[in-house]
């Protein structure tokens, strides 16, 4: 017989108040991996096209922004800003960096680089190899 772990908050509250891992705060941006690349995906409603930025800052971080001027019946517009900065990994092609908006979700991909597997075909080595250095 298996025997529950004991929690001390469980008995006074709901496991949805102790563990919100449901909630997802406002302008998430999620990070994915994938063997050919990693992707950056925001979901940033409301949003023009035009008023969104994505850069690399010294070839180490992507930084993602917006500025959204809402025109109001009041005197001032307010506006709204969105930034995040994310560090890059290593080994990816900064060149081929791209960044799409469709329907309020910006995806950015961000390529790796990929490793060229080569085969030596065994015609080309010659019978004899000479040892042109010695190690030291």
């Amino acid at each position: 017989m298996e025997i529950p772990a004991f929690h001390p908050y469980q008995s006074v509250f709901p496991s949805h108040l102790i563990y919100p891992y449901h909630l997802v705060p406002e302008n998430h941006v999620h990070w994915t991996e994938t063997p050919e690349s990693h992707i950056f995906s925001a979901d940033l409603p409301g949003v023009r096209k035009e008023d969104i930025k994505v850069e690399v800052e010294d070839s180490v971080y992507l930084i993602i922004r917006t500025e959204r001027i809402e025109e109001e019946s009041t005197e001032q517009p307010s506006s709204r800003t969105f930034m995040r900065k994310f560090r890059l990994p290593g080994r990816v092609d900064i060149e081929r960096i791209s960044a799409g908006y469709e329907d309020g979700v910006l995806t950015v991909t961000v390529p790796r680089y990929l490793r060229r597997a080569f085969f030596i075909e065994p015609a080309d080595v010659p019978e004899r190899l000479e040892v042109l250095a010695r190690a030291a």
